[in-house]
């Protein structure tokens, strides 16, 4: 079991970029016994996804090598037409059941700033996560918010959105900006 203790404030955090070699490591699982000491950090996780419009974001982005991530969709400058959600802490996300449906479509990521890629994903998924009081869910997602879960899923088993992507389709986020005002 993990003893590592966590400070009561949250701590200002960092994204690791690509490279770094934590965001291809298979993140832990945690204990129940961590949820309540992490609160602080997951607070701050909050924080940092939010100041960077983000619409999700994975512990190991900030260096924490744990099953956890946020999934918070809304429309912001990084994602103008994302469906609005309340931010929803994920903590031991689990995929249960996908749709044969799937869907190309454009992703980013805050550890890989100024690219962008079109990635296969399933567009209809049933999930099953813990929330931060213990509390087992289970839901299905649709559309956008199953692209991030997917998204955020992977980065907890060492995977990027480039690495689902097909190479002819990377592009820079200039050339992401142009392609969206001509569409």
């Amino acid at each position: 079991m993990d003893t590592t203790t966590y400070s009561p404030h949250p701590p200002s955090l960092t994204i690791a970029q690509l490279g770094n070699p934590i965001l291809r490591e298979h993140a832990r699982a945690l204990s129940t016994a961590q949820y309540r000491d992490m609160a602080p950090f997951f607070t701050a996780l909050e924080q940092k996804m939010l100041a960077h419009n983000g619409v999700g974001i994975a512990a190991p982005q900030v260096s924490e090598s744990v099953r956890a991530f946020i999934v918070a969709s809304r429309p912001n400058a990084r994602y103008p037409y994302a469906p609005l959600m309340s931010p929803t802490l994920m903590l031991n996300p689990e995929l249960i059941w996908t749709s044969d449906d799937m869907e190309k479509d454009w992703e980013g990521c805050l550890s890989i700033p100024g690219m962008r890629a079109r990635v296969n994903r399933h567009t209809s998924i049933e999930v099953r996560y813990l929330t931060l009081t213990g509390e087992e869910v289970s839901t299905r997602m649709e559309g956008f918010i199953a692209r991030i879960f997917q998204h955020e899923l992977d980065h907890l088993n060492g995977i990027v959105f480039l690495d689902r992507a097909d190479k002819a389709d990377y592009v820079t986020e200039a050339e992401f900006l142009k392609l969206m005002q001509r569409a």
